[in-house]
């Protein structure tokens, strides 16, 4: 029975997760830093099949429950250890993660950087009007974060008031209301 006699031994099962794991994360790395929720369809098959491909890879020729189990407590442990190395040192970040990149400048979209980073005009003006903007005009900045997030910068005139804002517009005009009344007694 396969169920619990492993046909690979440990440090080979852990090295083949390993390598699986810092290829993907290179792969990933350069074809580009799209969010999860950016995936068109295409994407989302391209992954399924990538997870079939690389299977084998980690388990070889083993189908036991514990060497399943050994894949991917060294996946989620892999993972951990570089999730926080990354973390403490900004450079081999920056190295690993990328950079943001703007997508649009002062209501302009840049065509070019949506084409090298394989977002559609459609799917930037849907995150623009998600996060509070009509239309492309409004926007000072949007920029693809290294971890695939969109995120826009409304231009100062078009920015939403907060309720602290309106608050300080309410205490001021009451302040200069009764300045005026107190000037009139």
């Amino acid at each position: 029975s396969d169920l619990f006699t492993m046909g690979v031994p440990v440090a080979e099962k852990v090295i083949r997760t390993v390598a699986v794991y810092a290829a993907l994360s290179l792969l990933i790395r350069v074809f580009g830093k799209r969010d999860l929720a950016q995936l068109n369809s295409h994407d989302l098959v391209v992954m399924m099949l990538v997870s079939n491909v690389v299977q084998n890879a980690i388990i070889g020729a083993d189908n036991s429950l514990w060497g399943g189990v050994l894949g991917a407590v060294t996946l989620f442990a892999v993972n951990a250890v570089v999730v926080r190395w990354l973390r403490r040192n900004a450079t081999v970040e920056r190295l690993f993660e990328g950079t943001p990149t703007v997508l649009a400048h002062d209501g302009h979209f840049d065509e070019a950087t949506l084409r090298h980073e394989g977002i559609r005009r459609g799917d930037l003006e849907r995150a623009i009007r998600n996060q509070g903007a009509d239309d492309i005009t409004e926007v000072a900045t949007a920029t693809l974060s290294p971890g695939g997030a969109i995120v826009v910068e409304l231009k100062a005139g078009d920015q939403n008031a907060s309720r602290a804002d309106l608050d300080a517009v309410r205490r001021h005009l009451d302040a200069r209301l009764d300045a005026i009344e107190s000037a009139l007694r």
